[in-house]
């Protein structure tokens, strides 16, 4: 069956793919709002599936272009964490029935969201600056596991990186780099678990123009709009959102 031929699934769909595309136009950490939005009409492996094939290819565009400016050294400490990161969070998915990884999508989807409201009331929790290499791969853990369930592992990753004070595209290149490394660490597990279905990869395979051209609309929007009040209005939604998911999880 045809996962677009469903109307409701369709239409939210589209939208988390926009969605994706305005992360990755400038909207940074809006993605996280993606995967528990598609949550709420397929179930949260499924969801999850579908939107990897679309940053994959959104990856490479942004490897491409930051591919002289990352931090190496970086980058070495965070992936074996987060490579145990994903491997704990796709036993998880494959042990566990969809309401209980629903509840813990709808945890990180709601943590986020509130971590991001008190980031804009000034608040702070980080690593020191001059941390050594074990707590990055620390950070990677949290990183990779909160990536595998909900392609939401930037917080984790900031927590860390950002008191480093690199400069702006070294900071977007290492992130790139980071998140498409740990992007295709996901790929065995999804086909393990039997994710990777013809219906998943044909829909992932029609977004993706939509995915591309959301990317340049974003890049034109966040030149003619107030951020601020775009993030608080997302932050917001993504703590009701998360907290729906969790009243299902425990619902269920």
């Amino acid at each position: 069956m045809d996962l677009l031929s469903d109307p409701a699934i369709l239409a939210v769909t589209v939208i988390a793919v926009f969605i994706l595309g305005l992360a990755k136009g400038g909207f940074s950490g809006l993605g996280a709002l993606a995967t528990p939005m598609l949550a709420l009409v397929l179930p949260p492996t499924r969801a999850a599936a579908l939107l990897l094939p679309i940053l994959l290819v959104q990856d490479v565009v942004s490897v491409w272009s930051f591919r002289k400016s990352w931090d190496r050294w970086i980058v070495a400490r965070m992936l074996p964490g987060a490579a145990i990161g994903v491997a704990l969070a796709a036993w998880f998915a494959a042990s566990v029935d969809e309401a209980r990884v629903m509840l813990v999508l709808g945890a990180i989807t709601l943590g986020f969201g509130l971590y991001r409201l008190w980031l804009g009331r000034g608040g702070r929790i980080v690593a020191a600056s001059d941390s050594p290499g074990w707590v990055g791969t620390l950070f990677g853990v949290a990183t990779g596991f909160t990536s595998q369930i909900a392609h939401a592992g930037g917080p984790p990753f900031q927590m860390w990186v950002t008191p480093r004070r690199l400069p702006h595209q070294v900071f977007v290149g290492t992130s790139s780099v980071t998140f498409a490394a740990i992007n295709w660490m996901k790929v065995p597990s999804f086909i393990l678990i039997g994710s990777f279905d013809r219906a998943v990869l044909t829909a992932a395979a029609l977004l993706v123009p939509l995915a591309v051209l959301s990317t340049l609309g974003a890049v034109w929007l966040i030149r003619r709009m107030d951020p601020a009040r775009f993030y608080g209005l997302i932050y917001w939604l993504m703590v009701l959102l998360g907290a729906k998911l969790v009243w299902d999880g425990l619902g269920a």
